[in-house]
């Protein structure tokens, strides 16, 4: 067996498989699970890009964030919320790991329970993605932008180093916000707000 070192600095790998060695979403998934140390996604075209984990800083926002997801989630009753580590494979046949995910119950209940052990097969409702200091901001604005391609009603990716939360809804421009002290996601998650100070200074 061939094995490939990483370097542990956290820059993204892309891999481009080419045609031939494309996975399928069954195979995408055992990959993923052979290496839980990793994170990994695919791209429309069927690359891999291959993620490290996250440093300190980044790992307590994301801890913040998903939490203060969860105690909303749970109070409103009306969807589920995720974690990083959960895949959705998108129509265009990416596969994206958001930061964090919410999506509506009653999406999930026509899936099987072998469907929700594996990459969940929709695009989720809500996305957050939280921009690490090795993520090039294009890269992150792209996966937003696929997001609401793929049906997102609503997406925040939260930049901690410029202190802004770029806002994106379906048919809308984009809204950001300048240093904000917290983000609200009304209507499509009523209710729910996000203070920001924990992520501005999480440590």
């Amino acid at each position: 067996m061939t094995e490939i070192a990483i370097d542990a600095t956290p820059v993204p790998l892309n891999l481009r498989l080419g045609s031939a060695l494309h996975l399928s979403d069954d195979e995408l998934f055992e990959l993923c699970a052979r290496n839980p140390e990793l994170r990994i996604e695919r791209t429309a075209e069927g690359n891999l890009i291959v993620m490290t984990p996250a440093g300190g800083a980044s790992g307590h926002r994301n801890f913040k964030l998903t939490g203060a997801l969860a105690l909303w989630a749970e109070r409103d009753g009306t969807g589920v919320g995720f974690d990083s580590s959960t895949g959705f494979l998108l129509p265009n046949g990416a596969m994206r790991a958001p930061d964090a995910a919410w999506v509506l119950r009653s999406r999930l209940d026509g899936l099987s329970t072998q469907v929700k052990e594996k990459f969940l097969p929709l695009c989720p409702d809500f996305a957050i993605e939280l921009r690490s200091p090795s993520d090039r901001l294009p890269d992150v604005q792209a996966k937003m932008e696929e997001y609401r391609a793929n049906g997102a009603r609503l997406g925040w990716l939260i930049d901690p180093q410029k202190r802004r939360v770029h806002v994106y809804r379906p048919g809308r421009e984009i809204e950001v916000l300048e240093a904000p002290t917290a983000v609200s996601g009304d209507p499509e998650l009523p209710g729910f707000v996000l203070e920001l100070e924990p992520i501005w200074q999480p440590l």
